[in-house]
């Protein structure tokens, strides 16, 4: 069985196993160095371990591949009989992860 992992990372949950791209909220780190995300709240694999929030001595090891904008979304705000619009647009920066290693 695949060993995998979940963990929290920008104030968002997400499953993870060696080899997988992710994308996660901005992190403050160099395109092509290592993050390690030790908020691990869930091992899995052949071993399971679960943690109360966090697995004790848990971490999982990313490659920073690269920074960028998510697609954007466009905001419409509307009051009626008040002669009131706006428009306006958001574009959420990301960073994208290779993980390398789940070490539990």
């Amino acid at each position: 069985m695949e060993k995998y992992a979940i963990v929290e990372t920008g104030g968002k949950q997400m499953k993870v196993a060696v080899g997988d791209k992710i994308f996660v909220e901005k992190l403050n780190a160099e395109e092509g160095k290592d993050v390690t995300l030790d908020k691990v709240l869930f091992v899995g694999g052949d071993a399971t371990k679960v943690g109360a929030p966090y697995v004790k001595g848990a971490s999982v090891d990313c490659k920073v591949e690269k920074h960028g904008k998510n697609a954007k979304i466009t905001i419409y705000k509307y009051k009626a009989k008040a002669n009131e619009r706006k428009k306006q647009g958001h574009r959420q920066p990301y960073t994208c992860l290779v993980v390398k290693a789940i070490n539990a």
